[in-house]
């Protein structure tokens, strides 16, 4: 059995590389930009091995067809309980990191919700509000395929920040297909952001809202974020967003 599917003792050495993080950096980043960039947060092992889980639907709760529903081209799964052991492990480690951000960024915002130290005692507040369905998932794009701009927010209950993991190789697996972010600001024209990331690479970004500081204190912007077309190719994306869905 694959080590992603076994328990999460096999992922210590993910664990170790979260730990080592520069997690002060990635909070100013987040602060200045509403993203982050994590260089070779996965290796090109763990990259393929999730890429390929793909293909075993039996993982997963549901299957999205972006074309059905207006939201761009290309398809996307989302993963059942239990998650894959690299996926959970994500989830987990990642989380207290940015659990910091999150609290300060509400305050910012004069939002009264702040959030546990531990990522389970949030999911149980999830759980308790009815928000029970699983939500990092999976997406495939191939050649023609985007992802329109959006928020992920599933329910009343949301983590204000979430992680993609490019699990493929740029310019080799696939090409096209830079993430993109926008940022409305009051009064403003959008402001537009381009990440871009090789594979294992990891982005931290907002997921509806985030404080900026003006003249007069802090105001809010409101963050969506996209996949541009793919002029070639395949590329998958591990999506892992901390709250639940209804």
């Amino acid at each position: 059995m694959s080590a992603l599917l076994q328990p999460r003792w096999y992922c210590d050495g993910l664990i170790q590389r979260i730990d080592w993080v520069d997690w002060a950096g990635v909070s100013a980043q987040l602060d200045a930009q509403g993203c982050a960039r994590i260089p070779a947060l996965l290796d090109p092992g763990e990259c393929d091995a999730i890429a390929g889980l793909y293909d075993r639907p039996d993982g997963f709760r549901s299957t999205v067809t972006m074309a059905r529903h207006g939201f761009g081209r290309g398809e996307y799964r989302y993963f059942s309980y239990p998650l894959p052991a690299a996926v959970a492990a994500l989830r987990s480690a990642v989380y207290p990191h940015l659990v910091a951000i999150a609290n300060r960024w509400n305050a910012a915002m004069a939002n009264d919700v702040r959030y546990p130290d531990e990522h389970a005692r949030f999911i149980a507040r999830c759980h308790e509000a009815g928000q029970t369905r699983p939500t990092p998932l999976l997406l495939r794009y191939d050649k023609g395929d985007y992802n329109c701009l959006h928020q992920d927010v599933y329910g009343e209950h949301l983590f204000p920040l979430q992680l993609v993991v490019l699990l493929s190789r740029p310019q080799h697996d696939f090409e096209g297909g830079e993430l993109v972010l926008t940022e409305q600001r009051p009064r403003m024209q959008s402001r537009v952001e381009v990440l871009p990331l090789r594979q294992g690479d990891a982005a931290v970004f907002a997921v509806r809202e985030r404080p900026v500081k003006g003249s007069r204190g802090s105001y809010r912007v409101q963050m969506r974020h996209g996949v541009s077309r793919i002029h070639a190719g395949r590329r998958h994306t591990l999506g892992v967003i901390f709250h639940d869905a209804c």
